[in-house]
């Protein structure tokens, strides 16, 4: 599996709602796909609208795997990148 960026803009009005859409993505995940999908970590982000907008970070088999998943789950995948590398800095 490959490391995805996803950006997930204006899906949400509240945390509550982002935390119910959470709950079912990883249920989803883990039950439904669980050889194509993994969520690693999602940021939450403040849209100009006032709405709520994620930045997650997946391993998936394929773009296809996280557009489905995110049909499945009722979320918006809007842009989706694959991670060149990680970025590390020696302390």
């Amino acid at each position: 599996m490959k490391l995805y960026a996803i950006r997930r803009p204006s899906g949400w009005q509240s945390p509550e709602q982002i935390q119910a859409t959470a709950a079912r993505s990883l249920r989803v995940g883990d039950d439904e796909m669980p050889t194509d999908i993994r969520w690693i970590r999602s940021y939450v982000v403040s849209e100009p609208d006032g709405s709520l907008g994620t930045i997650c970070i997946y391993q998936a088999s394929s773009p296809e795997k996280i557009r489905e998943h995110a049909f499945r789950v009722d979320m918006p995948a809007a842009e989706i990148w694959e991670v060149a590398d990680p970025v590390e800095v020696a302390a």
